[in-house]
């Protein structure tokens, strides 16, 4: 049998060759927890030596970090996929059964903000598609409050506002 750090290694591995987009932290921290694997920290460390080993690459704003399956990871899951036994697998097929459209929809809206070259914050607010933006908006603000507010209120309120803007400039 594997070493279990092989074994988390492998799974998180599999779980983001199983998808088209990019998983959250708190998306693959959640797979482990909720099946009792292993602990948040080990998780952690986990995606921390992937990363460094150059096997997955991520992307973070303010408010998350996501990841990304590289080649060389792909070519390194193909290689120990047999690491992985039957019954992680059964639960991962579950997990992704049950969860892939909701994880979708929460990595489809993405909101970032940084200090702008003037005076204030410019928050980006994207909406996106199969990983392509079908709205990718830039705001100009004068605090971090401001600029927070508005992430947040992008998550909740992008399908009103998405609707708004697309009525507005259509007509």
């Amino acid at each position: 049998m594997a070493e279990p750090n092989t074994i988390y290694k492998m799974t998180i591995l599999a779980m983001l060759d199983k998808v088209d987009f990019p998983l959250s932290n708190t998306q693959i921290s959640n797979f482990f927890l909720d099946h009792d694997y292993t602990d948040y920290f080990t998780v952690q460390q986990m995606i921390s030596s992937l990363l460094d080993s150059e096997l997955i690459r991520s992307k973070s704003t303010h408010n998350n970090t996501q990841y990304y399956l590289t080649p060389s990871g792909l070519d390194t899951l193909r290689f120990f996929e047999d690491k992985i036994t039957p019954a992680i697998g059964e639960d991962l097929n579950a997990y992704f059964k049950k969860n892939k459209m909701s994880l979708k929809n929460e990595n489809s809206i993405v909101t970032d903000y940084y200090k702008s070259t003037i005076p204030g914050f410019d928050v980006r607010c994207q909406l996106k598609e199969r990983n392509t933006p079908v709205i990718d908006l830039t705001i100009h603000v004068k605090t971090k409050a401001q600029a927070q507010a508005i992430c947040k209120n992008w998550q909740n309120q992008h399908p009103e506002i998405y609707a708004y803007l697309m009525d507005a400039l259509i007509q």
